[in-house]
C-alpha cells in the first residue's frame, strides 16, 4: 500500500472528480436497485481524468446500497490505496479492472456482475444467441474468456484482455460478465442490454417450441443502429438520468411509508 496517504475528509475533489464520484455511486445504488447485486461482491471501476490511469472502485465490504461519492476507493493500477481509507477494495477485482483501464483508452468504465440470468448463459458453451431483441444488439460485441478460477492473479491479465479484444463485453465462462465502454452512463445501458438479454434467452430457452430465428444481416444491423446511437446521441445519459429519478423516487416512497 502507499505510504502517504490523503485524508479523504479534507481532500479537495477537483469537479471533474466530484461529479465521477456521484456518478458512480448512483450506478452503484442502480444495480442495487434493479437486484443485480452478488451481496458485497462484483465491483464498477471508473477511471479518473488524467494520465496516471487511477481510477474509483468500492470499499470491499459495503453493500451497494451503502457506496457513497465520499468513500469510494481511489487506486492505480497496482492497487494501492491512494487516499487512507478504513476499507480496502476487494482484491478479485484488480486482475480484471487494472487490466482494461491500463490497456484500453476507450473504456473509461467497467462493471462486473453475475447475476442469474447472465451466469446462466455465461454456463453455456454456446454462449449469447443473437435472436431476440437485446440479443441481436449485442452481435459482433462480445469476447469470451475460458474459466481459469477466481480472477486474482495477475498473469491472466494479458489473457483477458486477448479474449476481450476489440469488444466491449466480456463473458466469463461459467462465472459471468464485464461490460466497459467510454463513461458509466454508456457502461450502464450496455449493462441493462445484456441483462435484458439473458433473461429472455434463459426463459426462452425453457419454453417448448422453436425460437425464431434472425437472419444474420438483421442481427448485425441491430446492433451497428444501437452502437451508432449510444455513440452520438444522449441517449444514455437520458436512460441513466431517468432511471436514477426513477429509483429516487421509488426510495422516497418506501421511506415515506415506515
Amino acid at each position: 500500500m502507499t505510504d502517504h496517504l490523503q485524508d479523504p475528509s479534507s481532500a479537495s475533489y477537483s469537479e471533474g472528480e466530484w461529479e465521477l464520484r456521484v456518478k458512480l455511486a448512483h450506478c452503484y445504488h442502480l444495480v442495487d436497485f434493479f437486484g443485480w447485486t452478488e451481496t458485497i461482491f462484483n465491483h464498477i471501476s471508473a477511471r479518473l481524468p488524467g494520465p496516471d490511469n487511477h481510477y474509483l472502485v468500492n470499499p470491499f465490504g459495503l453493500n451497494y446500497s451503502e457506496v457513497t461519492p465520499q468513500n469510494l476507493l481511489k487506486v492505480d493500477l497496482q492497487g494501492n490505496k491512494l487516499q487512507a481509507s478504513e476499507f480496502d477494495a476487494n482484491p478479485a477485482g484488480f486482475a480484471l479492472h487494472s487490466a482494461v483501464h491500463g490497456a484500453r483508452d476507450d473504456i473509461h468504465c467497467l462493471i462486473h456482475t453475475h447475476t442469474t440470468a447472465v451466469s446462466a448463459v455465461a454456463q453455456k458453451r454456446s454462449g449469447f444467441t443473437h435472436d431476440s431483441f437485446y440479443g441481436a444488439q449485442l452481435t459482433g460485441r462480445i469476447g469470451y474468456h475460458p474459466f481459469e478460477g477466481i480472477t486474482l492473479f495477475a498473469d491472466e491479465k494479458e489473457r483477458m484482455l486477448n479474449s476481450l479484444g476489440d469488444k466491449h463485453i466480456l463473458v466469463l465462462q461459467n462465472h459471468g460478465i464485464a461490460v466497459g465502454e467510454k463513461d458509466i452512463e454508456r457502461a450502464f445501458f450496455l449493462l441493462w442490454t445484456v441483462q435484458r438479454a439473458a433473461e429472455i434467452q434463459a426463459l426462452a430457452s425453457s419454453m417448448q417450441g422453436e425460437n425464431t430465428p434472425l437472419p444474420p444481416a438483421v442481427s448485425e444491423r441491430c446492433a451497428d443502429l444501437t452502437a451508432m446511437l449510444i455513440r452520438d446521441s444522449g441517449f444514455a445519459e437520458k436512460f441513466f438520468n431517468a432511471m436514477v429519478r426513477k429509483m429516487k423516487e421509488k426510495n422516497a416512497g418506501a421511506r415515506a411509508e415506515r
